[in-house]
């Protein structure tokens, strides 16, 4: 058996955000992540919010050195036909980024444990509370004992789950992603906006990625995939030929993509996001629809936020988890709000999907 300060599952920006604020306070930590990553991963846009949070990790200029593209803002057609603009210039932070996310990623594992965080490859199988801290099986069987635990698992929040929590999950919205490219045709700089679409069934999001690729996702209810056929690449890439502003976007690549991916895209929350020695972040904690744009940057806020609550529970402030819970359902209570008003926006048809929504 092996002990640590603390248990951080998951190597995701959340997963590292806490770890590297842990290890950089005195504790012994220890990072457990599948050795094995996604050959690619969507959460290629991140917001100028994300500056002030990279740069208390201290990793802002390596970040900002990395080759990640400009974004300079949002368009959406929403409501109505015409697009608008959110733009990024006048904000307090610049531009954001478009992110090769697997760089990105990488280099935060690598900033933590250059902190002083060990990575251990593999899952968590199970943990069990035992006195005054956690006794943890992973996958091979081994154990690890940890005065706290992070569970950075995502979406699933696999151990929050484990030790007691419940996933509350307010829909069962997925995006069928493609990557398109490089072009065909032309060899123009790519726009640095993203773009979101609405339309009958849903919406579009698209994104200029490194290299002259491009992301295209639909987003829709689990239930309407099937009947819309959007897990065929043809009828998928038929339904972008449909879609104005996307199509146009899309104008210089040749479909269908080789490949489709589905991903849980739903909202969801972990109750209580912490308790008596752990506390979840990021999308373990609060997962938003990706039309909110915030899934990056609630990961690192969650990450600093946790590991304070953490340090401060090590250190005798007994409540501190508690409060850390009651922020993060307040939080996503704020999200649901914004969210329900955003698609009220939408008046134009009179469908499931949107029916829903109101």
């Amino acid at each position: 058996m092996r002990r640590c300060d603390v248990l951080v599952a998951g190597g995701g920006p959340a997963g590292c955000a806490a770890a590297l604020s842990l290890a950089r306070a005195g504790a012994r930590v220890v990072i457990v992540a599948p050795a094995i990553e996604p050959a690619w991963k969507v959460g290629e846009n991140l917001a100028p919010a994300a500056r002030p949070l990279l740069e208390r990790l201290g990793v802002l200029d390596r970040i900002a050195a990395d080759g990640h593209a400009p974004s300079h803002g949002n368009l959406a057609a929403w409501g109505e036909d015409a697009l608008s603009v959110a733009g990024y210039a006048f904000g307090p932070y610049g531009d954001g980024w478009h992110l090769e996310r697997a760089r990105f990623d990488a280099t935060l594992l690598q900033t933590a444990r250059a902190g002083g965080a060990r990575l251990r490859a593999g899952r968590v199988r199970s943990a069990q509370r035992e006195r005054d801290h956690w006794q943890v099986v992973m996958g091979d069987g081994s154990v690890l004992l940890a005065d706290h635990l992070v569970d950075a698992t995502g979406r699933t929040a696999r151990l929050a789950r484990r030790v007691g929590a419940t996933l509350i999950r307010s829909d069962r919205l997925v995006a069928v992603v493609g990557l398109l490219g490089p072009p065909t045709t032309g060899a123009a700089e790519p726009e640095r906006t993203s773009l979101v679409e609405s339309t009958p069934w849903g919406w579009w999001y698209t994104a200029p990625l490194l290299g002259g690729e491009r992301i295209v996702m639909a987003v829709t209810d689990t239930d309407l995939v099937v009947d819309l056929r959007l897990l065929e690449p043809d009828e998928w890439w038929a339904r972008v030929r449909l879609a104005g502003h996307v199509r146009d976007r899309t104008a210089r690549w040749e479909g269908p993509p080789r490949k489709l991916r589905v991903l849980a895209a739903g909202s969801s929350c972990t109750r209580p996001a912490a308790g008596p020695g752990w506390a979840a972040v990021g999308d373990a904690a609060t997962a938003t629809d990706p039309l909110a744009a915030r899934g990056i940057v609630t990961a690192l806020a969650t990450g600093l936020a946790a590991a304070r609550a953490v340090l401060a529970d090590r250190g005798g402030e007994t409540g501190a988890l508690d409060a850390y819970a009651r922020r993060i359902a307040a939080v996503h209570a704020e999200y649901l709000a914004a969210q329900a008003a955003q698609y009220r926006r939408e008046q134009r048809w009179d469908t499931p999907f949107w029916r829903r929504r109101r």
